[in-house]
């Protein structure tokens, strides 16, 4: 373990990093039941998805572990899912088949672009000041997921200003219970505060009515057979100019995604080199195309580098060891899967407020004195919860970045690969 992951050169342990493994696991594994669930709109089956979730899962972060040595975990991206299934699926009448076609040809891509470093010289193309607004940006999205997901802030029907939910009773009410328990554990620095904490949000979930256990509850169960979505494809379609707008689409949210929240967790554990580089990028970035790849061939929507990584992170997990725990555990949860489902979000909604604030700390490391670096950070940081998503505000800051730079003579602070960047962001926004 010490000579494979170097635990001792990233100052951890083996205790430190598999607790920060399974919590990492614990704030992600609600993607067992929605993706399956929302996959479902789009005409699969739960138990095909499920399986084809988790194996996808298991085999991404597996490879995270072992190539990159870093403590993130991958799984089916949320967005990317919904796109699939109600762009794809259901807004252009397409058949899933064509939906999962587009994601196989999306991971091949990958593999390829991350061969020749073109995805790797993104990463090193956003700006310093850009790359800690990212891990700003993640923090207030990520706990403003917790939150939604809580039911602690809800937005009406019909409309799109958000408002404080029913805090008194129910979801909300457990989740500022579990919020207040997490929040003592944490000042009281007690080791795997975090995962202590879903659990026992989870617990007192049940006189509460919130965690439920059904009649038709297994202990143990044999995971669901693929057999209705492994290697479904309509490659008759790959050269249609609907297949070039949908890969496109996969593409540029999958590509900025990950990248944002590969930069933007790095950033919190300061994994970051001293020219703001990822370390072993290149592995990183090789896992996420290959989990896409493998995940189309099973049966499901684009595999993604998870913004809930950070919760790990936050425990302490620095190395691949991390990875390797929340990988096993979704191994685990092939065979236990109504166990890990009877986590309420309301249970890990406190870990990903509480992770929001530990991922706004480089904030006080940004440069708000030159306005062509604060404003950019700023927005970067803004949209990404308001617009809920990672790539919208790396699109805009970059955007925000180039302009202030030309505008007030600095052009020739930008890098080459800045410009270049930006005008695939343009080309993005244009295609729509």
């Amino acid at each position: 373990m010490e000579k494979f992951f170097k635990l001792k050169e990233h100052n951890t342990n083996v205790k430190t990093e598999v607790l920060a493994g399974i919590t990492t696991f614990m704030t992600m594994a609600y993607i067992l039941i929605v993706n399956p669930l929302m996959l479902m709109d789009a005409g699969m089956p739960f138990g095909a998805v499920f399986t084809a979730t988790a194996l996808s899962s298991l085999i991404a972060t597996l490879v995270m572990a072992l190539f990159a040595n870093l403590p993130f975990a991958l799984a089916p991206g949320m967005g990317l899912n919904a796109f699939f299934t109600y762009v794809v699926v259901i807004g252009m009448g397409k058949s899933f088949e064509f939906a999962l076609t587009a994601v196989f040809l999306e991971g091949i891509i990958f593999i390829v672009l991350t061969f020749l470093n073109v995805r790797e010289a993104i990463i090193d193309s956003i700006p310093l000041n850009i790359k800690k607004a990212i891990s700003v940006g993640i923090g207030l999205f990520i706990a403003f997921i917790g939150l939604v997901n809580s039911e602690v802030i809800i937005h009406q029907p019909y409309s799109t200003i958000i408002e404080l939910g029913n805090v008194i009773e129910g979801t909300a009410l457990l989740a500022l219970v579990g919020l207040v328990i997490t929040g003592v554990l944490l000042a009281l620095k007690i080791k795997g505060a975090l995962l202590i904490g879903i659990i026992a949000t989870t617990l007192i979930g049940i006189p509460m009515g919130i965690t439920t256990v059904g009649e038709e509850f297994k202990l143990l169960s044999a995971p669901p057979s693929m057999s209705d979505t492994f290697f479904k494809f309509e490659f008759s379609q790959i050269f249609t100019f609907d297949m070039f707008i949908v890969l496109f689409t996969f593409l540029m949210v999958d590509m900025f995604d990950t990248v944002g929240t590969l930069v933007g967790v790095a950033t919190k554990a300061e994994m970051l080199s001293e020219d703001g580089k990822v370390p072993n990028a290149k592995q990183a970035l090789l896992a996420d195309a290959i989990g896409t790849t493998v995940g189309a061939l099973f049966g499901t929507s684009t595999v993604t580098t998870y913004v809930e990584s950070s919760a790990g992170v936050a425990e302490g997990g620095r190395t691949g060891l991390t990875a390797l725990s929340t990988a096993a555990m979704f191994g685990v949860a092939l065979f236990f899967s109504d166990v890990f489902l009877l986590i309420p979000s309301a249970a890990t909604a406190p870990a990903l407020i509480l992770v929001g604030l530990f991922m706004m700390s480089p904030i006080k490391d940004i440069d708000f004195e030159d306005y062509t670096e604060a404003i950019p950070a700023f927005i970067t940081f803004l949209f990404m919860p308001l617009a809920y998503s990672i790539s919208d505000g790396i699109v805009f800051g970059i955007l925000a970045y180039i302009f202030l730079k030309v505008l007030t003579g600095k052009a020739n602070k930008v890098n080459i690969l800045t410009y270049i960047v930006g005008l695939i962001f343009i080309a993005k926004l244009l295609i729509g």
